[in-house]
């Protein structure tokens, strides 16, 4: 005890030298709205580095495994191309126009890889943070798939990083359809398991069945047709009676998400300028 009072005694002043530093700090940035915005942009590019230094070494660890994933979605992904294309080909009699229909299907878009740096399983809010900004391209509302299916919609984008809101956060809603069926309603969460989620607003006179595939509708802006949501494990019936609500078993794994891609859209925003124009329109009259 007697050395810790000679070192405070010795040392005095060095510690009311640092506390006085620190609450000048804290002053400076608490009331100076220019210095604070310095210090929090600062902040968050350093927690993004190391985010990403952590994300690193976990994948690191995990190459085997999302080896194995990807090469096992490339062999799906391969044979229903296939498939679709010799199912084209009967219906139009005609390789070479077959051909062009499948490359003027994704003509307008295009995707920019990103690293997940960040993600949270276990709240009802949950965020991804990705390593791609508007520097790279990203903008929010712009949608977020992976090897597997989809992810999520672009929240936020800074400089260098944005926030994903996942298919995972209770306020996502994203507009589905039952595979080769027409039906479609939109996919929600509603907390608690990460593997699961459900198709609400499904019509009730629709005949579906377990191990169905749930995929994106392209009723929105956001997402192309046919982006993988994941497969029907049960079927019930909407409070009010007058729907069927589905559990779907999700296609993509959130707990070992590791890469993704930011899908760009040429025709996006005329497509919103051209929404927004009409709801004005009606809204005036």
């Amino acid at each position: 005890m007697q050395n810790l009072i000679a070192f405070l005694t010795r040392k005095f002043h060095w510690l009311v030298f640092l506390f006085l530093e620190m609450v000048s700090a804290v002053l400076l940035l608490r009331y100076n709205s220019y210095q604070g915005s310095i210090w929090i942009s600062s902040a968050n590019a350093v927690s993004g580095k190391v985010y990403e230094w952590k994300t690193s070494v976990d994948q690191f660890f995990s190459l085997q495994k999302r080896e194995q994933m990807l090469t096992q979605r490339n062999i799906e992904l391969e044979y229903q191309l296939k498939r679709l294309r010799r199912e084209l080909i009967e219906l139009k009699g005609d390789t070479a126009a077959v051909d062009s229909i499948m490359k003027s299907a994704v003509s307008n878009l295009s995707l920019i890889p990103a690293k997940v740096v960040n993600y949270t399983l276990n709240r009802p809010d949950n965020l991804i943070t990705i390593d791609k900004g508007t520097a790279d391209g990203i903008r929010p509302e712009m949608g977020v798939i992976c090897g597997t299916g989809l992810v999520g919609v672009v929240y936020m984008a800074g400089t260098h990083y944005s926030v994903v809101m996942p298919v995972l956060n209770t306020h996502s809603r994203v507009s589905c359809a039952i595979r080769g069926r027409g039906y479609f309603g939109y996919l929600l969460w509603d907390g608690g398991d990460p593997t699961v989620a459900f198709v609400e607003d499904v019509p009730r006179h629709a005949q579906l069945g377990r191990g169905e595939w749930i995929e994106t509708s392209g009723y929105s802006d956001i997402f192309p047709p046919g982006i993988s949501v994941g497969q029907i494990e049960s079927v019930f019936n909407s409070p009010d009676g007058l729907s069927h609500r589905l559990k779907v078993r999700l296609s993509t794994d959130f707990g070992c998400l590791h890469e993704v891609r930011v899908i760009t859209d040429d025709t996006f925003h005329e497509r919103r300028q051209l929404l927004n124009a009409a709801r004005d329109s009606m809204a005036v009259k």
